[in-house]
């Protein structure tokens, strides 16, 4: 079985996401779950490495899969997700912040989906997680 592409992924993802207050929410909420994520992940260190960026060297092959097309709007979302998080003030404090603004975003999602009325993709594939960024940036 042949891999889906760009395309197959977004028009897939795309089919739960029609409500225009839907997409509206989702605009808002993916890039604030993809940021609250890596935020999370930014203070938690393994083996002197950040969690955060071995997550995201770990989701770079996905990408790659993808294309130039997924690979550089994703490039760009986190190098965006990373400049703020190594400038991020002292105050507030980033990890209740983060762990606030994750759980607001999926709440807002799944608000969306009610809207909807659909599930979200991603209880049928996980790999609708990794969709979700895109598809917010290349709808």
């Amino acid at each position: 079985m042949a891999a889906k592409t760009l395309d197959q992924w977004l028009t897939e993802y795309s089919q739960v996401h029609r409500h225009p207050v839907n997409r509206a929410v989702h605009t808002v909420c993916v890039p604030a779950i993809l940021f609250a994520l890596l935020a999370l992940l930014w203070s938690v260190e393994i083996a002197g490495v950040r969690s955060a960026y071995l997550v995201m060297i770990g989701v770079t092959p996905f990408y790659l899969r993808l294309g130039v097309k997924a690979s550089v709007a994703i490039a760009v979302q986190l190098a965006a997700c990373v400049l703020i998080l190594a400038f991020w003030p002292a105050a507030p404090p980033l990890r209740p912040v983060a762990l606030g603004l994750f759980i607001l975003a999926w709440i807002g999602q799944f608000v969306g989906h009610a809207i909807e009325g659909r599930r979200p993709k991603f209880f049928q594939d996980l790999t609708f997680l990794l969709i979700g960024p895109l598809w917010v940036v290349l709808k």
